[in-house]
């Protein structure tokens, strides 16, 4: 396998269990500062990445999920702490179990936000949508009309547009590597990373997520043994900047509960 050097990251606290913010598809490490505030708030430490490809991380040559999944535990195993938690959004939730399976016994929970796990627990009309509106932004349409369409109807506000600025920057060339990784990760693998979970896990869907949506997210719950969920209401893909309150009276109850500061 293809390992990556470690990629560009940022820390923020100093608490005895971290918080690991996997970003998306579109996003880099920036888009999570208003959350990773939060979490210092409740006394955790938060260290978010610019996976391969994002931000300052430079493109790999190789670029597929268990690639990725392999970085992300290595970055865990030189900079985690007592105890461990990998919060992943979108692709980045699809990495989270991977990562987990790689280094299980540091890591003590996890949380996976607006992602239905693989790409064939979707429809083939919602295979055929996901697949053509990246290939055209890798084709060099604009990143901020699809960034745009998964927030829900009327979501605004300084955190929502820091999530649009961000992910908006993503380079069409990193979102059309990152397409065809996802499209070829294979099913079985992901399939038996997410049945292979043993740690407390919370998955939060966007209650009018047309991406990563309850109903997927449902079925991807059910493949792990105690796994807890909740729908954020009128919130699209994003739902910790859409509807921050909500978001987090479901992450910081699970966090307090199963991975406290």
């Amino acid at each position: 396998m293809m390992t990556h050097a470690l990629p560009d990251y940022q820390v923020w606290g100093n608490g005895r269990s971290t918080v690991f913010l996997l970003h998306g598809l579109f996003g880099s490490k920036d888009y999570w500062r208003f959350h990773a505030r939060r979490l210092v708030d409740q006394g955790y430490r938060v260290v978010a990445w610019d996976a391969p490809g994002y931000g300052t991380s430079p493109l790999p040559q190789t670029f597929t999920l268990p690639a990725l999944a392999e970085t992300q535990a290595r970055l865990i195993q030189a900079v985690g702490s007592e105890r461990n938690v990998v919060h992943g959004h979108s692709m980045g939730g699809q990495l989270t179990p991977k990562v987990y399976s790689l280094i299980p016994d540091r890591i003590h929970a996890l949380v996976i936000v607006a992602t239905i796990g693989y790409f064939g627990n979707r429809t083939p009309e919602e295979q055929a949508a996901f697949i053509r509106e990246r290939a055209e932004v890798s084709a060099g349409a604009q990143t901020e009309k699809v960034v745009q369409d998964m927030f829900a109807p009327g979501a605004d506000g300084e955190e929502v547009e820091l999530v649009r600025q961000t992910a908006g920057r993503t380079p069409p060339a990193t979102v059309k590597a990152a397409l065809e990784a996802i499209r070829t990760y294979p099913e079985a693998e992901a399939v038996a990373t997410i049945t292979g979970v043993k740690v407390p896990t919370l998955l939060i869907a966007g209650g009018v997520d047309k991406v990563g949506h309850a109903a997927g997210m449902a079925r991807v719950q059910a493949m792990i043994p105690g796994a807890e969920m909740g729908v954020v209401e009128g919130s699209g893909h994003y739902p910790w900047a859409e509807k921050p309150d909500a978001f987090n009276g479901f992450l910081h109850d699970f966090l307090r509960r199963k991975a406290p500061a």
